[in-house]
């Protein structure tokens, strides 16, 4: 058997795979997010590690697992945030993760000093203040006494490793993810982290992802209920790993959507891909000399479960679906721009807010869901829009993630972006698949990342309504009409005394 870990922003889900991948059974276990003003994001990496032993145990019980059936342990974890340690690799601080976006200033003077242009591509990415390299800054210019004590940064799923193993490194899919790494190079960015005035070795070594990193430690064990000396693979970033998940190994591979709490449009390909107009952003995959392209926006799946949260809980999530497929939203001219936490792909906005527009007396609580469903469909059109005009072929679109789950959501992708949407038998655990197959190739279980093909298969295709076509490319247009005309009132929305 396989353990493996997608340690993701809402909780940890740990799943149980045969030798050959094929997953067997999951557990969760969840833990909050502090979320504040000014852009504020965080979380507690001790409540990962809790996570990480229950969840463990939990599957373990669940399925009467015997701890020496497990081969080995894979992860996957959230990306682009910061974890920071001290000589003892203790934690610091808590953890700023991907969605915190309070180190714009810090952003802006990266910019600066190094140009968008140059460091797009060097690193296959904007500099953002999503990403790593501005988080540390801000936290030495504002919480000296914090970054005196921090002698090592790394990533969520790296501080995991760490715990599990001993061992502190990284892998080129989450280097990618930080700002700081050289694409080209296959190394951190001497120009990026001079500019930055960060010292390299704060940052791990980098290794591949595929790397059996070492055996688990005695307390390691005792947290998780498996055997010291249990080998851990490194795994990767959740984006790459969930292209692994989806079987997107190679070009040749469809393009996927993902619908988590941050979602995304990705395919593989092996160079980086540079959008003239900087709208997607290129990892490394955790598939050797492979790329990510990838087009992240910052609130997808989150942004439903927002709205659900508001209007009913989790107890309403399915009449509220259900109610939200009877009624109209963009054809009555009510919009929804979904940058609830600011905005990545397409706009890179950290000031961009969320925004109902075009609200009447008669709308409900199922027009507002039904108006978000299609606002993130209309903003993933968008970044859709990044890969078609880079040549890209989007003949179809296999989505992932819970949003995935819901036959409603499907339905109003395909008929926004006008190609047929496929489910898959994953759905919603593509990363935790992922992590287990490139587990099973660096314990030499399997004869390569190939095999991920083979642990999925189409379930349902929803068929775009072709009678809507050209009032989908119009919608789309009022769409980004309304951000167009809102950008500037984002900026000078917020009055202080």
């Amino acid at each position: 058997m396989i353990v493996a870990h997608d340690l993701g922003t809402t909780g940890d889900k740990a799943s149980l795979h045969d030798d050959a991948g094929h997953t067997l059974a999951t557990f969760t276990a969840e833990y909050p997010t502090r979320f504040d003003a000014h852009g504020v994001a965080e979380q507690d990496p001790e409540q990962w590690w809790r996570a990480i032993g229950t969840a463990t145990r939990g599957l373990l019980q669940q399925t009467g697992t015997p701890s020496k059936e497990v081969r080995g342990v894979g992860l996957s974890g959230q990306m682009m945030g910061a974890v920071f340690l001290d000589g003892a690799h203790r934690v610091t601080r808590p953890a700023i993760i991907w969605a915190d976006h309070r180190s714009t200033p810090q952003a802006d003077r990266l910019l600066a000093e190094v140009g968008q242009d140059t460091a797009y591509r060097e690193l296959g990415h904007r500099i953002h203040p999503t990403y790593t390299l501005a988080k540390m800054m801000w936290v030495r210019e504002n919480e000296p006494e914090v970054w005196g004590r921090t002698r090592h940064v790394c990533l969520a799923k790296d501080f995991v490793v760490h715990r599990l193993t001993g061992v502190l490194v990284t892998d080129p899919s989450d280097a990618s993810g930080t700002d700081a790494f050289d694409q080209v190079a296959g190394r951190w960015s001497t120009r990026m982290l001079d500019a930055a005035g960060v010292d390299e070795g704060l940052l791990p070594q980098v290794v591949p992802s595929t790397t059996v990193v070492g055996g688990l430690t005695p307390e390691a064990a005792a947290a998780t209920g498996l055997d010291a000396g249990t080998p851990v693979v490194l795994g990767g970033g959740d984006g790459p790993m969930a292209a692994v998940g989806a079987g997107v190994l190679t070009a040749d591979d469809a393009a996927y959507a993902c619908l988590g709490s941050s979602s995304w449009i990705s395919c593989s390909s092996t160079r980086p891909l540079h959008d003239p107009e900087l709208r997607s952003m290129t990892f490394n995959h955790v598939v050797p000399d492979h790329y990510v392209p990838t087009a992240t926006m910052q609130a997808g799946g989150a942004s439903l479960s927002w709205v659900i949260d508001l209007l009913g809980g989790a107890g309403a999530y399915d009449r509220l679906l259900s109610e939200a497929a009877h009624v109209a939203a963009a054809d009555e001219g009510l919009f929804f721009l979904p940058h609830l936490l600011g905005e990545r792909s397409p706009n890179w906005n950290a000031d961009a807010a969320g925004t109902f527009a075009g609200l009447q007396r008669h709308h409900g609580p199922a027009h507002l869901v039904r108006a978000v469903l299609e606002g993130v469909a209309f903003n993933l059109r968008t970044c859709m829009d990044a890969f078609t005009e880079n040549g890209v072929r989007m003949e179809a679109v296999d989505v992932i993630g819970g949003g995935a789950q819901s036959s409603v959501w499907m339905q109003v992708l395909a008929d926004v972006w006008q190609v047929p949407v496929r489910q898959r038998t994953i759905v919603a655990d593509a990363n935790s698949l992922g992590a287990a197959v490139t587990a099973a190739v660096g314990l030499d279980l399997v004869d390569g990342f190939d095999v991920a093909r083979t642990l999925s298969s189409l379930t349902d295709e929803f068929t775009p309504d072709p009678t809507r076509r050209d009032l989908a490319a119009a919608q789309h247009q009022v769409f980004l009409g309304a951000y167009d005309r809102l950008e500037p009132w984002f900026s000078t929305r917020t009055v202080t005394r």
